[in-house]
């Protein structure tokens, strides 16, 4: 049978992207700045395992984690329990969910937008409209086709106690689709079990994220290349990501 996607990766994410929680938090620091101070409930949109969710509720903040993965809600509710830390998760489609009231700040971050096929962006915009109150922010971060160009070249590996995996990638521009093949091989006692995972990856260009913003109900916007909110140590490169902070019209 077919594993659901997103389902062995979910479950060695944290693994897999070490990195992704520091990186994470250095650009809110970045962009978000003084408005942090001033929000006080948030939306984690797209949550994976967590880590920011936590993170925001170890501020006092009220915080929604919403996922469509079942098992990484299964594990951010685990680390909330763990971490005695008052996080409602919620499973949802990023196109159509909905939280339980309107607030100040929904972040979509580690490029989750590009998981959406092309014409799903207008339809995510307007989900973050309806989840926001007047005049909220929206935070979100997605890599260019520059950064996919690479996938027909990737081979990698990595090797752990509990799992091996092999990465490798392709890309199709007429259907904007970069596709991450994941063959993994998973201890199941003295056996491995072997699954494959097929994770699809899409991109749009500024002007057009710009104008579905506009059109969902968004306001200002201010724009950052990759490179001027990542740790100097992780050597971004330009022109691979795009990091956004919109904000809704208050009227």
């Amino acid at each position: 049978m077919k594993p659901r996607p997103y389902r062995l990766l979910a479950c060695f994410y944290d693994q897999l992207a070490p990195y992704a929680p520091g990186m994470n938090r250095y650009a809110r620091r970045k962009i978000l700045g003084r408005i942090l101070s001033r929000v006080r409930s948030v939306c984690e949109l797209g949550c994976g395992t967590g880590d920011t969710a936590l993170d925001l509720a170890r501020r006092g903040l009220t915080v929604c984690a919403v996922d469509y993965s079942p098992t990484m809600c299964r594990l951010t509710r685990e680390k909330a329990r763990r971490a005695r830390l008052p996080v409602r998760v919620i499973r949802g489609d990023m196109r159509s969910f909905r939280l339980p009231e309107p607030v100040d700040l929904v972040l979509c971050e580690f490029s989750s937008l590009n998981h959406v096929a092309p014409r799903d962006l207008g339809r995510v915009f307007s989900a973050v409209v309806h989840a926001l109150r007047p005049g909220g922010y929206f935070s979100f971060d997605v890599n260019t086709v520059k950064s996919f160009e690479e996938l027909p070249q990737m081979k990698e590996k990595m090797e752990t106690s509990q799992f091996v995996v092999f990465m490798s990638g392709n890309l199709d521009r007429r259907r904007r689709r970069a596709r991450l093949n994941l063959d993994w091989f998973v201890r199941a006692g003295r056996a491995w079990r072997r699954r494959r995972e097929q994770i699809d990856h899409t991109w749009w260009t500024d002007a057009e994220i710009r104008r579905a913003l506009r059109r969902a109900g968004f306001g200002r916007v201010r724009v950052w290349d990759g490179p001027q909110v990542r740790p100097p140590a992780l050597k971004a490169r330009p022109g691979f990501d795009t990091y956004y902070l919109a904000q809704k019209r208050a009227g």
